[in-house]
């Protein structure tokens, strides 16, 4: 399927994609703080400058969108390779996952914990702030286990 706008305003429209504070981040940090998390944001210190950060619990939340981050999980339905020029696309989201293992390995080095939330994952809410409290709260989460069984 071809691009449906001309070069120049696709370039337009492209020029104009933030990387901070998109709506799968800003859900994903509404939902921390109703939850009574408090955080700071892409500090440039760490390694990725990470969404959401939370250095009591040396931990941090990537919120990655979909596309920009080629998320390969078959049942994604954001995910995908462009159909026009893949020459560009294929290797530059290669490059994208590539950079973001690093910055998860170098923040694992420095002893942070990392939890990467997907866009598609936000279509269930609530499935997300139960990983958010197992992943902020591991004590607890096991505590809690442990009085189930």
């Amino acid at each position: 399927m071809a691009d449906n706008l001309r070069p120049a305003d696709r370039a337009r429209c492209m020029s104009r994609i933030r990387s901070r504070g998109m709506k799968p981040e800003l859900a994903v940090r509404s939902m921390a703080h109703r939850a009574g998390y408090r955080f700071r944001l892409h500090r440039r210190d760490l390694p990725g400058a990470p969404d959401l950060v939370f250095p009591r619990r040396r931990a941090v939340i990537f919120v990655h969108g979909c596309f920009w981050h080629w998320h390969e999980s078959p049942p994604c339905p954001i995910a995908g390779l462009p159909k026009s020029n893949l020459d560009y696309w294929a290797p530059k989201l290669a490059r994208t996952r590539a950079r973001d293992r690093e910055h998860a390995r170098a923040l694992a080095a420095l002893r942070w914990r990392v939890l990467t939330i997907w866009e598609c994952e936000l279509r269930d809410p609530d499935a997300v702030l139960a990983a958010l409290r197992r992943f902020l709260d591991p004590d607890t989460a096991r505590s809690k286990l442990a009085d189930v069984a």
